[in-house]
């Protein structure tokens, strides 16, 4: 072999390295496996108004359905008559991109249709930590008549973590 030889595939050697370094980089950034077993852990105070507290009207304890999620989900009317989801001693499973959704029924079927967007629903964001107490506002015109379950669900892959069925407090 003659020293162009060995250089030329010297060169590639040291391109598919570089190229394969960025390409791992890109999978980690993407898809962030060290959520899998790191937690954060959030502790929202509730918002409140000087003059008086919000007040409860809907709550649930979340069922595991794949993947083990428990606490507690309560709707809350602030004074100024907006509301707010409430998540308390809330832990999901580890991961990334994880959203809060408010559906129609508790069936689980109905529940991955809300997460597929199959089926309306109110995506109410994505969660802030993985354990704790933490709130999500809810838009002014949501009709709570209309939805009865909060769904934890992952955006990526589109599975349904928990469901918590709302009763009048």
């Amino acid at each position: 072999m003659t020293n162009n030889a060995k250089t030329s595939l010297l060169r590639r050697e040291w391109m598919l390295a570089a190229v394969t370094l960025l390409v791992l980089i890109a999978l980690w950034w993407t898809f962030r496996p060290e959520k899998l077993w790191v937690n954060q852990k959030v502790n929202e105070a509730a918002p409140f108004d000087e003059s008086s507290t919000a007040q409860p009207i809907l709550t649930a304890r979340f069922e595991a359905n794949a993947q083990q999620t428990s606490g507690r989900a309560t709707v809350c009317r602030k004074p100024d008559g907006g509301k707010y989801l409430r998540l308390s001693d809330f832990t999901p499973p580890n991961g990334s991109d994880i959203h809060v959704l408010l559906a129609r029924g508790d069936n689980p079927k109905t529940a991955q249709e809300a997460a597929d967007g199959q089926s309306e629903g109110i995506d109410c964001g994505p969660l802030k930590s993985n354990q704790g107490n933490q709130d999500c506002d809810l838009p002014m015109a949501a009709d709570l008549g209309r939805y009865d379950a909060v769904v934890i669900y992952g955006q990526t892959p589109r599975a349904v973590f928990g469901i918590a069925k709302l009763e009048p407090f």
